[in-house]
């Protein structure tokens, strides 16, 4: 018996160490402190800022950055048009940015691949409606399509996520179809549907595991994307609406103010540009790790 387990084991393919080390070599340590920073500024806002996000000081408008002349650490970034301190705002406006991003990319994720797997692995007319509703969607510019239902449903936070969702399901609807058709067919697959296993549990236990990798990188490139469209629906005032400290939202407000006070728009364009290139970064590099026709 252990002769037979071990002839099995013999003919197994195996990795050497360095395999391994070799995809953690090349992550994007930079990047991933970077977000890590990012995100931790953001869940503790309260802790690392006194400042209302909200409150309103005349006295103290257009306050420059501590470097500046005139700058304090009082007020480390500066302060607004009407005196609301920038830093704070930042990081709370954070969290309205970043959540947005994460709901409508979880509501996605769930429509996405559900959709997908059902299309992929019933076929027939189920895999033709749900790809021609897929097509239609991907068809429609999803910026002019969220202006339009954003200015006729009114701004809310609710509604730019529901907005956003269906363009994210259609792209994973359309990814893990891809990836599904090919497990479909390959042949422990074929083995469990003999043994008399369900689809259910087919789906489970054998297709989906090997299209996770598939859904995490493209939720990882979407999220930076997400953020993108939801900085710019609020920079054209029809995001999440105002007083909300909101990054795109802070551009806006501080863009006529650029040539004297260019304060007020840079630091929030930066919290944007670092935390999108960061999660650009990071989902490439695991489109590669997780790729299994990568050559180490």
């Amino acid at each position: 018996m252990s002769d037979v387990l071990s002839a099995r084991l013999a003919v197994l393919p195996r990795r050497p160490v360095s395999a391994f080390v070799g995809r953690w070599s090349g992550a994007p340590w930079l990047s991933g402190l970077v977000l890590l920073v990012l995100i931790l500024g953001v869940a503790c806002a309260p802790l690392l800022t006194r400042w209302d996000p909200l409150e309103i000081d005349l006295a103290k408008a257009f306050a420059p950055p501590f470097y500046a002349a005139g700058g304090s650490w009082d007020h480390p970034l500066g302060t607004d048009n009407l005196g609301r301190d920038i830093l704070s705002r930042i990081l709370y406006g954070g969290r309205v940015t970043l959540l947005l991003s994460v709901l409508a990319i979880v509501l996605g994720i769930v429509a996405g691949t559900l959709l997908g797997l059902l299309s992929g692995y019933r076929g027939g007319w189920v895999d033709v409606v749900i790809q021609r509703s897929v097509e239609a969607i991907l068809s429609l510019p999803t910026m002019m399509v969220a202006l339009v239902f954003i200015f006729v449903l009114g701004q809310s936070f609710t509604g730019v996520v529901l907005v956003l969702s269906p363009f994210i399901a259609a792209r994973f609807a359309r990814m893990v179809r891809g990836d599904v058709l090919s497990v479909r067919a390959l042949p422990y697959v074929d083995l469990a549907r003999v043994a008399g296993a369900s689809d259910t549990r087919i789906i489970l236990r054998h297709v989906l595991p090997n299209v996770a990798g598939t859904i995490i990188v493209v939720a990882t490139l979407e999220v930076g994307q997400l953020i993108l469209v939801v900085s710019s629906l609020s920079f054209l005032g029809l995001g999440v609406p105002p007083p909300s400290p909101e990054w795109g939202l802070m551009v806006s407000a501080g863009r006529q103010y650029v040539a004297t006070n260019y304060w007020l728009s840079l630091f929030p364009g930066l919290a944007i540009v670092l935390t999108v290139l960061a999660i650009n970064v990071i989902g490439d590099w695991l489109r590669d790790v997780l790729d299994p026709k990568r050559v180490v």
